[in-house]
């Protein structure tokens, strides 16, 4: 059945504020839960605080009062949505296991989405950033069980591999090399609009909740892993913040924005097998649907164009968490020893990438491969989960 956001109507905005009763959700069950239920979560959390953070951006940058105190009734309720999603997670997940959690969503949406994405070059760009969330997963899954002294396998159950991929400290480039070229915006697919403003929101939130959470922990290696990662993230918002098309207007970015939530609410809800969650996905999604009517009316009165002329007529196929573990071994096999020269990839490691390497590295080994070292002295051996069979690469196969 085809769902067309712009033909709905949804809960009318003067009905939308919630109570305090209303936002106090119940947490889910970091036991029992689906976890792809956990990283809906994550991901409509990164989406909601890219929805607010654009339109205090969008607000500071007009200065038409009117069009301000629009941003901020609808703003509100984005504020609320954001709330009423992130507390869904448990107080009793430690923030190790959240990050582990986090890496999943970045490996699984990121490896689904380049698998759907129409556009070869953008579809390179998730490619290759997947390679390196995938590594951030295993190093995260090592520390976890260096400190934590417990499995990654009962986070992500098998659902995704936990074992190398480029190995983090290939992942400091020169920052020239982390920007991408964009998308032509007046003929790209509107799929690829979605995708690339998905993916952003989703590392922006992770480099967030890295630069914030890397300092409250005692242990110098975890603090140094997250503060190393946590600069990746940065490269990874740069990475793909850069594919989208700067020359999209502000009223065009707006309705991307609210169309994209629309679209990822309506997703999930169709998946969610927790009554509970998927009640809360129904609820923004027909809040959204009237917040997208108004991003459509601004639109047409400060930019003088229809909404349609840059939206899809209707939604795309669901987009779904779902394993992807034969798509990234066959990434691993082709793609691991690739890296960045301008806006495209080589293979060779070049004057720039290395004396970059060089300034961070600093003759050390970093943060990501002493968290192997002392794991490896702690167990005797690595933390993997590799259902699929041995590592397609013979060279990052445990010895």
């Amino acid at each position: 059945m085809t769902f067309n956001p712009l033909e709905q109507r949804g809960i009318p905005l003067d009905r939308q504020i919630r109570n305090w009763r209303e936002l106090d959700v119940t947490p889910i069950d970091p036991d029992h839960c689906d976890p792809y239920t956990r990283c809906r979560i994550i991901t409509m959390n990164g989406i909601e605080v890219e929805a607010i953070m654009f339109s205090h951006q969008l607000a500071r940058n007009t200065v038409d009062a009117e069009v301000k105190r629009q941003l901020a009734q609808t703003r509100y309720i984005e504020a609320q949505q954001q709330k009423a999603v992130n507390w869904l997670l448990p107080g009793v997940s430690s923030v190790l296991e959240t990050t582990i959690a986090y890496e999943q969503v970045a490996v699984d949406l990121t490896a689904w989405v380049a698998r759907m994405e129409p556009d070869p070059y953008l579809k390179q760009a998730y490619q290759f950033g997947v390679l390196e969330d995938f590594d951030h997963l295993y190093r995260y899954a090592n520390l976890y069980e260096m400190i934590e002294h417990r499995k990654a396998d009962a986070i992500v159950e098998g659902l995704t591999e936990v074992m190398p991929g480029r190995p983090t400290k290939f992942h400091h480039r020169h920052p020239a090399d982390n920007v991408r070229d964009p998308y032509a915006k007046d003929e790209t697919n509107p799929l690829s609009k979605l995708h690339a403003l998905t993916i952003m929101s989703a590392e922006q939130q992770t480099m967030n909740f890295y630069m914030n959470t890397g300092p409250t922990y005692m242990e110098p290696i975890a603090r140094q892993l997250y503060q190393e990662i946590g600069l990746i993230e940065e490269e990874h918002v740069t990475h793909y913040e850069s594919l989208v098309d700067p020359g999209e207007t502000w009223w065009e970015q707006l309705v991307n924005h609210e169309y994209n939530e629309c679209y990822l609410y309506y997703s999930f809800m169709e998946q969610e097998s927790d009554p509970k969650v998927k009640a809360i996905w129904e609820l923004h999604l027909n809040q959204e649907l009237e917040h997208l009517h108004v991003a459509c009316d601004l639109m047409r009165r400060h930019d003088g164009r229809d909404p349609e002329s840059v939206l899809a007529p209707q939604l795309p196929d669901v987009l779904t968490f779902e394993p992807n573990k034969a798509y990234l071994r066959e990434l691993l096999d082709t793609q691991i020893d690739l890296t960045t020269l301008g806006a495209g990839y080589v293979r060779e490691a070049h004057e720039r990438f290395e004396k970059m390497q060089e300034q961070i590295h600093g003759g050390e080994a970093p943060p990501s491969e002493r968290v192997m070292t002392q794991h490896d002295e702690m167990f005797g051996h690595e933390y993997r989960v590799e259902t699929e069979g041995e590592h397609p690469d013979p060279a990052l196969r445990e010895k």
